[in-house]
């Protein structure tokens, strides 16, 4: 008699609507847990759903829950911030038949201080290669398609856009991964982390977190990214900000009533008319110091 899995350890691919997700960023490909359909799954999610915290702003929750994520994600065609991305994508890697095990990382975008585990990443196996794979979706600023979990050389590129993966050890000689990315600043480390399974139950404690401390950097300010082959876009309060694979970057200061027409245009986020509005009042502004 075979023992029932306990749903708590799955992402629930089962549940997914495979159809509407696959339209919903474009995936035509083949339906199989190989390596090109990893990578082409990467590449339609990254680069067609958006990066956003702009429910937090605008005072309301973020359920984690898949139904929830693909009435927000899927049929109301908007993005999420990292634990959004991930339960989304590993439910329908699941559902298509790869090993997928949930990670959390540190963030440091080179900073020096030690900071928390919040963010959401994946370790994914295929049927028809040995190893194994860094997908992060959720992050906002790529990459393009997944990373083989091995440490590298030197740098590689992935489509245009410069990483490198290196792999020390914690404090207890266990394996520590950090991940560097190229880009305005030069070479810094975007986030670290071991190879500890985190479920589904992890990620609602980060995500707690994240959408409610004052000190998360996403309940202060609108935070959105989109992630192009050729140009990475972010929005970070009123400052829109274009960086290209070269480590060049074009700054934009916009008026608060600006953001709407921007969202939709350059990040495919249509808020609706209630929504735009508070947006465009910008009453989350916080006034800087003289």
């Amino acid at each position: 008699m075979t023992t029932p899995v306990d749903p708590s350890y799955t992402w629930n691919g089962g549940e997914l609507d495979l159809d509407a997700y696959l339209a919903r960023i474009g995936f035509t490909g083949e339906r199989t847990p190989t390596l090109a359909t990893l990578r082409a799954l990467q590449y339609a999610h990254v680069t067609e759903l958006p990066f956003e915290n702009l429910e937090i702003i605008l005072g309301r929750g973020i359920p984690l829950d898949l139904e929830s994520l693909q009435d927000k994600m899927i049929r109301r065609r908007r993005g999420g911030y990292c634990y959004e991305n991930v339960g989304l994508f590993a439910a329908a890697l699941e559902r298509l038949g790869f090993g997928v095990t949930g990670l959390a990382a540190r963030v440091s975008m080179g900073a020096t201080g030690l900071r928390p585990a919040t963010h959401a990443i994946l370790r994914v196996t295929t049927a028809d290669d040995d190893r194994a794979w860094l997908c992060d979706v959720g992050f906002g600023a790529g990459p393009l398609e997944p990373i083989e979990l091995v440490a590298s050389d030197g740098e590689f590129s992935l489509g245009a856009w410069r990483y490198r993966l290196e792999r020390g050890t914690d404090a207890l000689g266990a394996d520590l991964w950090t991940l560097y990315q190229f880009g305005r600043d030069g070479w810094i480390d975007r986030h670290s982390f071991p190879l500890t399974p985190q479920y589904r139950t992890d990620y609602v404690v980060g995500n707690h977190f994240v959408s409610t401390s004052p000190r998360s950097p996403f309940t202060t300010r609108p935070f959105v990214q989109r992630f192009l082959p050729e140009a990475h876009h972010v929005l970070d309060g009123t400052t829109w900000t274009v960086e290209y694979p070269d480590g060049g970057s074009e700054v934009r200061e916009l008026e608060a009533a600006e953001l709407p027409k921007v969202l939709a245009e350059v990040f495919d986020i249509d808020l609706d008319e209630a929504d735009a509005a508070v947006l465009a009042r910008g009453g989350w502004v916080v006034s800087k110091p003289s």
